[in-house]
Parts: structure tokens; sequence; C-alpha cells
């Protein structure tokens, strides 16, 4: 890896942090014998990048067309634990932790902007460090407006995107789910914030990767466990708060995100969750309004679409042409 900031010391300290949660690297699900599992393992690391220690996975050859994984709220790379290796035989495939997720480290005295446009800097300053010149993206949830951002600022270096309940356009926006953070925006009572801080507990992280799932069984509970930890951390609660607040910025850039598509005409697949109350599917089909030939697959499933369908996902990827 090029983490240049990832000594000896880093790899075994943050490897026997992450031995208790972490399924081995390289790890996938179960696979049918038509299916094989990629030779390559996946790689944990940290790089410098926007003054905050960036954790990322990697998997793939080093001069393979780049595939870039962006997370969503409540959770981190450890999301496409098992995509990667699915991947890795024909994309380097590469996982940031944005920060206040995760494993990624910000220094206090860094002072960091939690807002899209502090996420959009530092991931930025990511790639630029990794030294990705063109790269496709996997957008999901807060990684949409992250990655449309990142594509908006640098147009030439984007090939195209798998969009995963991952929304532009605010016909994909959930009326029910949205509308305390709706309320949010305009009244910051004290009931308004406990009304969405429950969605940081616990309880709020499992319900939402079990909802709309039609076998919760599926799901590996070390998931929203792991979620659920990192939220809970001293002050992550009013981070939070701060993305939920600042959300309303990346609705008002939905048409910028729409005139990029109509003038780039990136290729992308919008693969979803149709069961997701946050990302409806009128958000998936919106796409094909500013890219008629985009294409939009819709999964029996909730938010967290990996979770379980991770076959359909993986297969719909690696039949997609980026056209790199």
């Amino acid at each position: 890896m090029q983490g240049k900031t990832l000594t000896r010391r880093a790899a075994l300290s943050s490897s026997a942090a992450m031995a208790a949660v972490l399924p081995a690297a390289g790890a996938t699900a179960a696979s049918s014998p038509s299916q094989p599992v990629a030779p390559m393992r996946v790689k944990h690391g940290f790089i410098d990048a926007d003054g905050v220690r960036v954790f990322y996975r990697e998997a793939g050859g080093a001069s393979a067309p780049v595939l870039l994984l962006l997370q969503g709220f409540a959770n981190s790379s450890f999301y496409f634990r098992h995509l990667m290796p699915r991947l890795a035989d024909r994309y380097r495939v590469i996982a940031p932790d944005l920060p206040s997720f995760g494993f990624t480290e910000v220094p206090a005295e860094r002072r960091y902007r939690y807002d899209f446009h502090g996420l959009t800097q530092t991931i930025r300053a990511f790639v630029d460090a990794l030294g990705l010149k063109r790269f496709a993206m996997y957008v999901f949830d807060y990684g949409a407006p992250v990655g449309f951002n990142l594509a908006l600022a640098a147009p030439e270096r984007v090939v195209g995107f798998v969009s995963q309940n991952g929304n532009a356009y605010v016909e994909g926006l959930g009326e029910a789910a949205w509308r305390p953070v709706r309320a949010f925006w305009h009244h910051q009572t004290a009931e308004l914030r406990e009304t969405i801080k429950r969605r940081f507990t616990f309880a709020g992280v499992r319900d939402a990767y079990f909802h709309g799932v039609p076998d919760p069984s599926e799901i590996e509970p070390e998931a929203y466990w792991l979620d659920a930890a990192i939220l809970a951390r001293p002050g992550n609660d009013e981070i939070q708060l701060g993305f939920k607040r600042d959300y309303r910025s990346n609705i008002e850039r939905y048409p910028l995100y729409q005139a990029y598509f109509r003038e780039r005409a990136p290729r992308l697949l919008a693969i979803w969750g149709r069961n997701d109350p946050f990302f409806i599917p009128a958000g998936a089909e919106a796409y094909r309004r500013d890219l008629p030939h985009a294409e939009v697959r819709l999964l029996d499933t909730g938010h967290f679409a990996l979770e379980t369908h991770l076959d359909a996902i993986a297969a719909g990827i690696l039949g997609f042409d980026f056209g790199f």
C-alpha cells in the first residue's frame, strides 16, 4: 500500500485493535463453485491527508482500474469487507473511512470542519495522497454527496459510478424518514435533537439494518455492533447532529449534480435496496432523466443492501462497463 505513515508499529497496533471486530482479511461470504473467490487479500492502513490520518482498506493490483468505495451513515469501510475481495481480480478497490466514522483519526488541534464540504475536502486530499488520477466510485448514502462533490471538483478524473442507495434527486427522499430531519433544519429544539439522536443508539442502528429485510438473520451482527460502538464515542453524537443539520446543503446542490450528469454523461449503475425508508426507489429511477443509459436495478432489501445482496451487487459491478 502507499500509506506513507503506516509504520510496522502502527500496522501491528491497528491490526491488534481491529482483531476483535474484523473478519480475517480477504474473508468473503459463501460463494458457489462457479464463482471463485478473488485471490487477493484486503490490506489495511493509514495515510495522512488534509491534516487527518485516514484509515483505508485496499485490494487488487496496483495497475488495475481504480474503484473508490465511499460509505454512508452510520457505517465505515467495514461495510465493503466482503465486496472488496470479489472485485479485486479486476479492480484496485480502495475504501476510506470518512472522518468521525470507522478508524480514521482526526487530531483535536486540526479543528476539523464536520460537514459535507469538510468530508469532500478530506477525500479529495486522500485521492491526491494516493496518486489516483482516474477512477470510478461506489457511492452509498453519505458517500453520494461526497462522491458527487468530488466529481464536480475534478470531472476529468471520474469515469463512472455505482450508486447504491446514493441519492441525487428530491424524489428519492423518503417522506416519513426525513420529516424529523427537515424539521430540525428549521427548529433545533431539544425534542427534535433527542428524536434524531435515537437514530445513533444501538437500537436505532440495528433497526436501520433490519428495516425492509425479508430475513434479518442474514445480517452479520458485528456490522451494526461496530457502527453503534463508533457512534457512541464521546462527542460523536454532536458531530452526527451537525451532519444531519448540514444535509440540506447536499439537497441544494442536487441541481449541480444533475447538470454534471447531463454535461459529462458518466456511466452509472444504480443498484438499490427498494425497501429503504431513507432513499426510496424513485431516487434510483430519477437517474435516467439525466443519464438515459443508466442501469437501474432494484433489490428486495433495505438500506444496507450489501449485507444481504452481496452476490447480486458484485455481479452487477463485474458486469458493468465503466469505460476505463
